[in-house]
């Protein structure tokens, strides 16, 4: 149990460090950047919950103990995986949005309105 609730403070330290780390990093237009800027405020939470199980399996070994650090490490790792999913899912919303306008303005070599000027709406200037 002093094994599990060591390496259970390790990773929460090691998961606040990068969340701490990619916090300080500059804004930046990549997708994948963003997203993990985005899941920072969830891995100090999945570290906040790691801590907690190894505080506890740390302060009173046993039964109760361990299954307290098994639910705060299932916890953490749901925690940081609906975190990842929900900001994927933004940034393919916003990148899938992006491309729309893009092919219907016409600005990345298209045509827009599928390539038919007689079917197009648009005025083009």
């Amino acid at each position: 149990m002093l094994v599990a609730a060591v390496l259970c403070l390790c990773a929460a330290a090691a998961t606040a460090a990068v969340a701490g780390w990619t916090l300080s990093r500059p804004h930046s237009d990549d997708p994948v950047r963003q997203i993990l800027r985005a899941v920072a405020p969830t891995q100090f939470a999945a570290a906040a919950m790691l801590a907690t199980g190894g505080v506890v399996a740390l302060a009173k070994p046993g039964t109760m103990a361990f299954l307290v650090l098994m639910v705060c490490v299932v916890g953490a790792v749901g925690t940081v995986a609906a975190g990842c999913w929900q900001n994927a899912k933004l940034v393919a919303r916003a990148e899938a949005a992006e491309e729309l306008a893009r092919a219907r303005s016409g600005v990345d070599g298209s045509a827009g309105c599928a390539g038919s000027c007689a079917s197009c709406t648009l005025s083009c200037s």
